[in-house]
Protein backbone atom coordinates (compact mmCIF):
# COMPACT_ATOMS: atom_id res chain seq x y z
CA UNK A 1 0.00 0.00 0.00
CA UNK A 2 2.26 3.03 0.99
CA UNK A 3 5.15 1.15 2.31
CA UNK A 4 8.97 2.21 1.68
CA UNK A 5 11.65 -0.18 1.40
CA UNK A 6 14.74 1.91 3.15
CA UNK A 7 16.93 0.04 1.42
CA UNK A 8 15.77 1.07 -1.77
CA UNK A 9 15.41 4.73 -0.59
CA UNK A 10 19.25 4.92 0.25
CA UNK A 11 19.98 3.42 -3.39
CA UNK A 12 17.53 5.32 -5.11
CA UNK A 13 17.63 8.63 -3.07
CA UNK A 14 13.84 9.82 -3.98
CA UNK A 15 11.11 7.37 -4.37
CA UNK A 16 8.03 8.73 -5.46
CA UNK A 17 4.24 7.19 -4.18
CA UNK A 18 1.23 8.33 -6.05
CA UNK A 19 -1.59 5.35 -5.26
CA UNK A 20 -5.18 5.48 -4.76
CA UNK A 21 -6.41 4.03 -1.59
CA UNK A 22 -9.75 2.98 -2.11
CA UNK A 23 -12.77 4.41 0.56
CA UNK A 24 -13.35 0.74 1.72
CA UNK A 25 -9.60 0.14 2.44
CA UNK A 26 -8.89 -1.15 5.58
CA UNK A 27 -6.90 2.01 6.17
CA UNK A 28 -10.07 3.96 6.83
CA UNK A 29 -11.42 1.45 9.55
CA UNK A 30 -12.17 2.85 13.31
CA UNK A 31 -12.39 6.39 11.75
CA UNK A 32 -15.15 8.51 11.05
CA UNK A 33 -14.40 9.84 7.16
CA UNK A 34 -17.11 10.44 4.88
CA UNK A 35 -15.80 9.62 1.85
CA UNK A 36 -17.47 9.88 -1.63
CA UNK A 37 -15.07 8.12 -3.64
CA UNK A 38 -11.27 6.58 -3.12
CA UNK A 39 -8.22 9.03 -1.55
CA UNK A 40 -5.58 9.79 -3.76
CA UNK A 41 -1.89 10.12 -2.21
CA UNK A 42 1.18 11.40 -4.18
CA UNK A 43 4.40 11.43 -2.13
CA UNK A 44 7.95 12.03 -3.08
CA UNK A 45 10.01 10.58 -0.19
CA UNK A 46 13.49 10.82 0.37
CA UNK A 47 16.42 9.84 3.04
CA UNK A 48 18.75 12.77 4.67
CA UNK A 49 22.21 11.92 5.38
CA UNK A 50 20.93 12.19 9.44
CA UNK A 51 18.83 9.58 9.21
CA UNK A 52 15.58 10.64 8.93
CA UNK A 53 12.89 9.76 6.08
CA UNK A 54 11.33 13.06 4.46
CA UNK A 55 7.74 12.93 2.72
CA UNK A 56 6.33 16.18 1.05
CA UNK A 57 3.09 15.42 -1.22
CA UNK A 58 -0.33 15.75 -0.91
CA UNK A 59 -3.97 14.04 -0.46
CA UNK A 60 -6.83 14.14 -2.44
CA UNK A 61 -10.18 13.46 -1.08
CA UNK A 62 -14.29 13.68 -2.20
CA UNK A 63 -16.20 13.78 1.23
CA UNK A 64 -19.59 13.42 1.15
CA UNK A 65 -21.21 15.95 4.13
CA UNK A 66 -24.95 17.33 5.07
CA UNK A 67 -24.67 20.96 4.92
CA UNK A 68 -24.91 22.36 8.39
CA UNK A 69 -27.56 25.06 7.55
CA UNK A 70 -30.20 23.58 4.94
CA UNK A 71 -29.51 19.71 5.42
CA UNK A 72 -28.65 19.25 1.36
CA UNK A 73 -25.94 16.77 0.22
CA UNK A 74 -22.61 18.34 -0.34
CA UNK A 75 -19.79 16.38 -1.86
CA UNK A 76 -16.50 18.83 -1.70
CA UNK A 77 -13.18 18.01 -2.96
CA UNK A 78 -10.57 18.07 -0.18
CA UNK A 79 -6.71 18.84 -0.95
CA UNK A 80 -4.15 18.93 1.58
CA UNK A 81 -0.36 19.27 1.49
CA UNK A 82 1.54 16.60 3.49
CA UNK A 83 4.94 17.25 4.96
CA UNK A 84 5.80 13.68 7.20
CA UNK A 85 9.02 13.68 9.28
CA UNK A 86 10.45 10.42 10.45
CA UNK A 87 13.60 10.29 12.63
CA UNK A 88 15.77 7.40 14.50
CA UNK A 89 14.37 7.07 17.93
CA UNK A 90 18.01 7.85 19.22
CA UNK A 91 16.32 11.64 18.60
CA UNK A 92 13.91 11.60 21.41
CA UNK A 93 16.28 11.23 24.21
CA UNK A 94 14.03 10.30 27.10
CA UNK A 95 10.68 9.76 25.33
CA UNK A 96 11.48 5.53 24.87
CA UNK A 97 7.82 5.30 25.46
CA UNK A 98 6.29 8.29 23.16
CA UNK A 99 5.75 7.00 19.48
CA UNK A 100 5.69 10.89 18.25
CA UNK A 101 7.51 13.62 19.34
CA UNK A 102 4.97 16.84 17.76
CA UNK A 103 5.11 16.46 14.11
CA UNK A 104 8.00 13.74 13.86
CA UNK A 105 7.42 10.80 13.86
CA UNK A 106 9.62 7.33 15.35
CA UNK A 107 11.20 5.82 12.67
CA UNK A 108 12.89 2.46 14.48
CA UNK A 109 15.85 0.93 13.95
CA UNK A 110 16.48 -2.09 12.07
CA UNK A 111 13.27 -2.04 10.07
CA UNK A 112 13.56 -2.34 6.39
CA UNK A 113 10.20 -0.65 5.54
CA UNK A 114 8.07 2.17 6.48
CA UNK A 115 4.34 2.25 6.29
CA UNK A 116 2.99 5.59 5.66
CA UNK A 117 -0.77 4.72 5.17
CA UNK A 118 -1.30 5.53 9.26
CA UNK A 119 0.16 9.17 8.92
CA UNK A 120 -1.09 9.89 6.00
CA UNK A 121 -4.58 8.38 7.76
CA UNK A 122 -4.04 10.95 10.33
CA UNK A 123 -3.18 14.27 8.43
CA UNK A 124 -6.34 13.03 6.46
CA UNK A 125 -8.20 12.67 9.69
CA UNK A 126 -7.19 15.95 10.83
CA UNK A 127 -7.60 17.90 7.92
CA UNK A 128 -11.21 16.79 7.15
CA UNK A 129 -13.78 19.66 8.23
CA UNK A 130 -16.55 18.92 10.98
CA UNK A 131 -19.21 21.32 9.36
CA UNK A 132 -19.45 22.40 5.94
CA UNK A 133 -22.03 25.04 4.42
CA UNK A 134 -23.18 24.03 0.84
CA UNK A 135 -22.79 27.86 -0.34
CA UNK A 136 -21.18 30.46 2.13
CA UNK A 137 -24.91 32.60 1.69
CA UNK A 138 -27.37 29.65 2.67
CA UNK A 139 -30.00 30.75 4.98
CA UNK A 140 -30.73 27.22 6.04
CA UNK A 141 -33.76 25.64 7.62
CA UNK A 142 -36.88 27.90 9.07
CA UNK A 143 -36.82 26.78 12.83
CA UNK A 144 -40.79 27.26 13.19
CA UNK A 145 -41.55 25.38 9.95
CA UNK A 146 -38.61 23.97 8.72
CA UNK A 147 -39.30 24.72 5.07
CA UNK A 148 -35.68 25.56 3.14
CA UNK A 149 -35.23 29.40 3.09
CA UNK A 150 -32.58 28.50 0.10
CA UNK A 151 -35.93 27.76 -2.27
CA UNK A 152 -38.80 28.95 -0.49
CA UNK A 153 -39.56 31.67 2.34
CA UNK A 154 -42.15 31.68 4.86
CA UNK A 155 -43.85 34.08 7.30
CA UNK A 156 -42.72 32.71 10.49
CA UNK A 157 -41.06 35.42 12.95
CA UNK A 158 -37.93 34.24 14.96
CA UNK A 159 -38.32 36.77 17.51
CA UNK A 160 -39.87 35.78 21.08
CA UNK A 161 -41.94 38.61 22.49
CA UNK A 162 -40.84 38.83 25.65
CA UNK A 163 -43.57 38.07 28.42
CA UNK A 164 -42.53 41.02 30.82
CA UNK A 165 -44.78 43.73 28.24
CA UNK A 166 -48.00 41.24 28.12
CA UNK A 167 -49.85 43.34 30.42
CA UNK A 168 -48.89 46.48 27.98
CA UNK A 169 -49.83 44.87 25.13
CA UNK A 170 -53.02 43.29 26.24
CA UNK A 171 -53.91 47.56 26.96
CA UNK A 172 -53.12 48.09 23.58
CA UNK A 173 -55.68 45.56 22.55
CA UNK A 174 -58.22 46.86 23.97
Amino acid sequence: MLRVNLMDLDREGTIRIVREIEATDPLWEGVDLPLAGPVSVDLSVSATATGQVLARGSVEAKMRFECRRCLVEVVPELHEDLALVWAPRDEFPGEEEDEEQGEIRVLELGVGSLDMGPAVREELVLATPRFVVCREDCQGLCPRCGIDRNEESCDCTLEEPDPRWDALRALKED
